[in-house]
């Protein structure tokens, strides 16, 4: 299996990439098939990625963009959740972690309102949960600071 990220910002997208080098260079002969691309998901994925080319897509802590006219740069939305439906293998899974509670109403919304996701149920074990929760720089963060309404909460979805 493979593991792409596709990160907007530069910065971020520079961290993972050194991230994936330290993991290569301590761990000789494995992480070669993970990478990180500075990419705008929102303008070109059909163009970066072939129909039912993905098992998973993942969003970890997007940006809530909270004012209302700025509701259409969110990365769950009714456009674009059309193009992850083509990359996506029929039986994959798209899940999203947040934690503004009022980011994760919108995501159930229109995840739910879409005719090709059905929501799935997550096992708090389940190791893609556990791992957007607890394992990244982002979960990592919500944990000891807080987060959105400080008190630590994270707000999770799957979907099929």
């Amino acid at each position: 299996k493979r593991t792409l990220a596709l990160e907007i910002r530069p910065k971020v997208a520079e961290f993972v990439k050194r991230r994936v080098e330290a993991l290569r260079a301590r761990h000789p002969g494995t992480y070669a098939n993970v990478a990180c691309l500075r990419y705008n998901a929102m303008l070109h994925l059909p163009n970066l990625l072939p129909k039912r080319a993905l098992d998973k897509i993942f969003f970890c802590f997007p940006d809530p963009h909270f004012k209302a006219k700025n509701h259409r740069r969110r990365i769950v939305s009714t456009a674009l959740l059309a193009e992850y439906a083509y990359v996506l293998k029929p039986g994959g899974t798209l899940y999203a972690i947040t934690d503004v509670e009022e980011l994760h109403v919108w995501h159930v919304a229109t995840l739910d309102a879409h005719p090709c996701f059905e929501a799935i149920a997550l096992a708090d074990d389940d190791p893609f949960l556990r791992c957007m929760r607890d394992e990244t720089e982002e979960g990592k963060k919500v944990t000891r600071q807080g987060g959105h309404m400080k008190d630590g909460s994270k707000y999770h979805c799957a979907y099929r």
